[in-house]
């Protein structure tokens, strides 16, 4: 895909803060993380409204009796530490 050069105003500490959490180091490859994301989540969003208007079958209301312990608040569990990165 193309890029094309424009000029934007942003906040430049927004821009940093979102930069280190990503681990991008430029502007351009941080805006386009930005937008990948927006993209995705508007798709995902949409797609649930979508799904959202028919209604369940057995099948899938059966799935809310199963049951299912994972709780990411759980102030005990480290999950970044189970699961995080591999430095």
């Amino acid at each position: 895909m193309g890029r094309n050069k424009a000029t934007i105003t942003l906040d430049r500490a927004k821009v940093a803060k979102a930069a280190s959490l990503i681990g991008e180091r430029t502007m351009s490859d941080v805006v386009d993380v930005a937008l990948d994301r927006l993209i995705h989540a508007e798709e995902l969003r949409r797609d649930i409204a979508a799904y959202s208007r028919v209604p369940l079958g057995a099948d899938e209301l059966a799935v809310a009796d199963l049951a299912v312990e994972f709780d990411l608040a759980d102030e005990h569990v480290d999950y970044e530490a189970l699961y995080g990165g591999t430095e």
